[in-house]
């Protein structure tokens, strides 16, 4: 057999591929009740809180020491991307994230902060 191998093995081999693309938020269609409700679980606080604390796409997934299984923190990570609060991006095998704190501070002025003080 000739030629180049076909599209979806080549992409399966360099590890994308391998699971749907992340969907993200449009933050103007974000309601305050929306973005309210996801950051008032405990493991998506933390998860927030680690994030401001950490630099972009710096952190995967799995680096996070959560009460969770793997599904539940999947799910946690859908409840804060759909409030807008966090991007993420598939480098190889692993699915990095980012605090999206300037796009929500626009949208949402003074919420994250007060988030974030933990007071």
């Amino acid at each position: 057999m000739t030629g180049a191998p076909d599209a979806s093995r080549a992409s399966r081999a360099s590890g994308a591929g391998h699971r749907a693309a992340p969907v993200h938020a449009r933050l103007a269609d974000v309601t305050v009740q929306e973005a309210l409700a996801a950051l008032a679980d405990p493991v998506r606080m933390y998860l927030v809180r680690e994030l401001a604390a950490s630099r972009d796409w710096t952190r995967a997934c799995g680096s996070f020491d959560v009460p969770v299984g793997k599904a539940a923190l999947s799910h946690h990570f859908a409840a804060l991307r759909a409030a807008g609060l966090v991007e993420q991006r598939d480098e190889g095998a692993r699915r990095v994230n980012r605090l999206r704190r300037e796009e929500f501070d626009a949208r949402f002025p003074g919420l994250l902060e007060l988030v974030l003080r933990g007071d």
